[in-house]
This record gives C-alpha cells, sequence and structure tokens, in this order.
C-alpha cells in the first residue's frame, strides 16, 4: 500500500479486489448499458446481488465519461458510482478528457451524494485497452485535482487488480507526488 495527503483528505493505492472494499463507495468501470459485463464490471454485478442490476436497467444507461449511483447491493460498500470509460483507439480521439471526465464525475457524484471515502479500480485498461502508464497519470492526477476541489471528500483508494497494474500507478504516484510514502 502507498499513500499521500492531498490537503486533509488521503489518496491511496492498494492490490487487491474492488467488491472486497469497505469504504462508502467503490467506482464500476461500466460500458454504456450498464447492465453489466465482464471483468470489474462483471464482478461487482455478481457480488452486488440483483438489486444492483435492477436500479441500472431504471437509470438507462450512462454516456462515455458520465458516471451514475446506485446502491451496493450486498456489498461492503454502500453505493456503487457506475462510470464509462472510454475505449482506447490511438490517443487522438479525445480519450484522454473522456478518461479524466469518468474521474472527475464519478468524484462530483460522491461529493453531491455526501461519500466520504471511494474507491476506484483502474478504468479502461482492461478491455478497452487503455495504456496503463497513460490511463494512471490521468487517474492519479484528476484524483488529485478532485481533492482540492471537493474537500468533503477524505479518501480515494485505487484498487489495483495485479502487480502490473500497482506497479503503474505506483510509478505515476511518484512522479505526481515524489514524496510519497
Amino acid at each position: 500500500m502507498r499513500g499521500v495527503k492531498i490537503g486533509s483528505a488521503t489518496l491511496e493505492l492498494v492490490e487487491g479486489d474492488i467488491t472486497k472494499q469497505d469504504t462508502e463507495a467503490i467506482a464500476n468501470a461500466a460500458n454504456t448499458s450498464l447492465l453489466g459485463g465482464g471483468g470489474v464490471d462483471g464482478a461487482i454485478h455478481r457480488a452486488g446481488g440483483p438489486q444492483i442490476l435492477e436500479e441500472c436497467r431504471r437509470i438507462g444507461g450512462c454516456p462515455t465519461g458520465e458516471a451514475r449511483i446506485t446502491t451496493g447491493g450486498r456489498l461492503p460498500a454502500r453505493w456503487v458510482i457506475h462510470t464509462v470509460g472510454p475505449v482506447y483507439r490511438d490517443g487522438r480521439h479525445g480519450e484522454a478528457e473522456l478518461l479524466a471526465r469518468a474521474y472527475r464525475n464519478s468524484l462530483s457524484l460522491a461529493s453531491e451524494h455526501g461519500i466520504r471515502t471511494v474507491a476506484f479500480p483502474s478504468i479502461s485498461t482492461g478491455a478497452y485497452g487503455y495504456p496503463l502508464a497513460e490511463a494512471a497519470r490521468i487517474a492519479l492526477t484528476t484524483a488529485r485535482d478532485c481533492l482540492t476541489a471537493h474537500p468533503g471528500i477524505a479518501l480515494v483508494r485505487f484498487v489495483l487488480f495485479g502487480q502490473a497494474a500497482y506497479r503503474a500507478y505506483d510509478a505515476a504516484l511518484a512522479q505526481l507526488v515524489p514524496d510519497a510514502s
């Protein structure tokens, strides 16, 4: 685990399972239908149970870069913030801004709901093919900036699946905040 203080908040990295996090909310790397899928999305829907899917059906989808919220069903987290990252094409089709917006809109939604602790997976780096190092830099920079803009959020945790993802985020955090411990 590695963390850094941003004002009065903490930004931290852990390797683990997003569905096991005890934060108030977890973010879901969803698809635009919000009806479940593979990877993180499928794991959250399986662990959270049918209540999440029922709520997602009522919401009716989510455009890329935006975020929607449901309860957490059977998850330890009370809330799931569903956000849709971009499919990576070549980096010249607005992917970076769409990825930053996915994080920014998720944290804005958390703030609007009085959520103080949020855990994120690495959005768009699985089936959507976003290069891990670049995605890590965008995610951490956006989270840092949002913690300044939303002082009610006390913790943003990136829950990374596997050593490669953890190392990429750890390297990006070291560049962003050289004295991170």
